[in-house]
């Protein structure tokens, strides 16, 4: 099987994961943290806004089901990209609206999209969504994966 990685992060990493986990051609999902300075982040450090980290959602998917494009056009759809570091009554750094990229292909998809969507007219205020190489991925704690489904079970 073909497959590939995205990794994003658009505020509360629960129902960015839950969106993503819907699409058709997203092998896995798990729910983490990137973009930091410390080293092994628990949760309650992420919170504690010292480390620098993004609450973010990895993702593996398979390119001939499901495009980087697609990918990213659900992301730009599931947040607001011009929010600076706050999704809804979230609030901190950790919320911040920011793309991964592990290939200058993805880097250059993730660039164009955005721009498109700034010129698009859809938003009265600069898009501010940050776009980076990927760099350590420190998966969250158990009780975060899947985070919806298991609270449904319930």
């Amino acid at each position: 099987m073909n497959q590939e990685k995205a990794t994003f992060g658009a505020g509360c990493f629960w129902g960015v994961e839950a969106a993503f986990r819907k699409l058709e051609g997203v092998i896995s999902t798990s729910v983490g943290y990137m973009g930091g300075h410390f080293p092994n982040p628990s949760y309650l450090d992420v919170c504690a806004r010292i480390t620098g980290h993004a609450e973010v959602v990895q993702i593996e998917y398979d390119p001939l089901v499901i495009t980087y494009e697609q990918l990213l056009e659900t992301f730009w759809e599931i947040h607001d990209p011009t929010s600076l570091n706050r999704q809804g009554p979230d609030r901190g750094e950790q919320y911040r609206s920011v793309i991964f990229y592990y290939t200058q292909e993805q880097e250059n998809l993730a660039r164009k999209s955005k721009l498109k969507l700034q010129m698009s007219g859809k938003y009265a205020q600069d898009i501010v969504t940050e776009i980076k190489p990927a760099s350590n991925y420190y998966l969250a704690e158990e009780y975060h994966q899947q985070y919806f489904e298991k609270k449904s079970k319930k």
